[in-house]
C-alpha cells in the first residue's frame, strides 16, 4: 500500500503542470513532416483523452487546456503540412485527413462532454489515427532512410501514450466494452519493443539516451495505473496519475523525437 500511494503521488507531482508546446516554424525537412504528421496521429488521441478526462472531471483545469490547446495544434500544423506536401498521394491523403477533422472537431465544439457523443468521439478519433497513421507512413517512405524509421518509431511512442489514456480513461467512463483490457495490453508490448528499438540506436548518443531513460521512468507510474481498473475507491486518484504520466511521457518522448530527427538532418 505505501508503494502504492508512493507511485501515485510522485506521478502526479511530476506531470501535474507540464504541457508540451508544439508550435514550431514551418516545415524544412522530409523529417520534420514525419515528425509532425506523427504528431497529428497523436492529437487525434489526445484531444479524445482530454474529452474523457473532462467528462469525468479528471485534473479540470489541465484537461481544459490540453483539449484547447491540441485542437488549435491540429488545426496548425495541418495547414503547414498542406503547404509541405511533396507528392500528389501525400496531397490527397491530407484531403482525406481534412475530411475527418472536420467531421471530428465538429463533436467536440460548443457541447459539455457528455456519454452520448464520447461514444462517437472514440470512433472517430479512431477514424482520424487511421488516416493520419498511413499519412505518417508516406511521409517516412518519402524520406526513405533508416533514422527516418526512427523518427517515426519515437513520433508512434507519444500516439501510444494517448491512446493507452485515452481507452483508459474512457472504460472508467463506462464507454467501452471488455476488448479494450486486450488492446491495452498489446498496446502496452508495442510500446515496449519499441522502446527497445529507441534504446538500441540510442547507445552512442549520451543525451538521447538520457532522454529515453526518463521516459522509461514516467512509464514505471503509468504502467502501474493502467493495470489498477478494478480498484474503485481509487479510482479518480487512478485517473489522475494516468492523465498526468501519460503528459509527461509525451513530453518525453517528443523531445527524444526531436532528436532523432535532428540526428536525421545532420548526416
Amino acid at each position: 500500500m505505501q508503494r502504492r500511494h508512493f507511485l501515485l503521488s510522485s506521478a502526479c507531482v511530476l506531470g501535474s503542470s507540464l504541457i508540451p508546446n508544439f508550435s514550431q516554424a514551418e516545415i524544412q525537412s522530409p523529417s520534420d513532416a514525419i515528425n509532425k504528421s506523427g504528431r497529428q496521429r497523436m492529437l487525434s488521441q489526445r484531444i479524445a483523452k482530454a474529452y474523457m478526462q473532462l467528462g469525468l472531471s479528471v485534473d479540470l483545469e489541465q484537461s481544459r487546456r490540453i483539449f484547447d490547446a491540441s485542437i488549435a495544434s491540429f488545426d496548425k500544423q495541418l495547414i503547414e503540412l498542406k503547404v509541405f506536401a511533396p507528392t500528389a498521394e501525400i496531397k490527397n491523403q491530407l484531403q482525406v485527413a481534412e475530411k475527418q477533422w472536420l467531421n471530428y472537431k465538429d463533436l467536440l465544439i460548443g457541447r459539455a462532454p457528455n456519454q452520448k457523443d464520447a461514444k462517437q468521439i472514440l470512433q472517430l478519433s479512431d477514424q482520424l489515427l487511421v488516416v493520419t497513421e498511413d499519412l505518417t507512413k508516406q511521409f517516412e517512405l518519402h524520406a526513405n532512410s533508416k533514422t527516418a524509421q526512427l523518427v517515426n518509431i519515437s513520433g508512434r511512442q507519444r500516439m501510444l501514450s494517448q491512446r493507452m489514456a485515452k481507452l483508459y480513461q474512457a472504460a472508467q467512463w463506462k464507454l467501452t466494452s471488455h476488448d479494450h483490457v486486450r488492446e491495452l495490453e498489446l498496446l502496452r508490448k508495442e510500446f515496449l519493443a519499441n522502446m527497445d528499438v529507441l534504446e538500441q540506436n540510442s547507445q552512442t548518443q549520451r543525451r538521447l539516451h538520457d532522454e529515453l531513460k526518463l521516459a522509461q521512468q514516467q512509464w514505471v507510474y503509468f504502467d502501474y495505473a493502467i493495470k489498477q481498473q478494478g480498484e474503485n475507491k481509487l479510482s479518480q486518484q487512478l485517473s489522475t496519475t494516468v492523465a498526468t504520466t501519460s503528459e509527461r511521457i509525451l513530453e518525453q518522448m517528443d523531445i527524444v523525437t526531436g532528436m532523432f530527427q535532428n540526428l536525421n538532418a545532420a548526416k
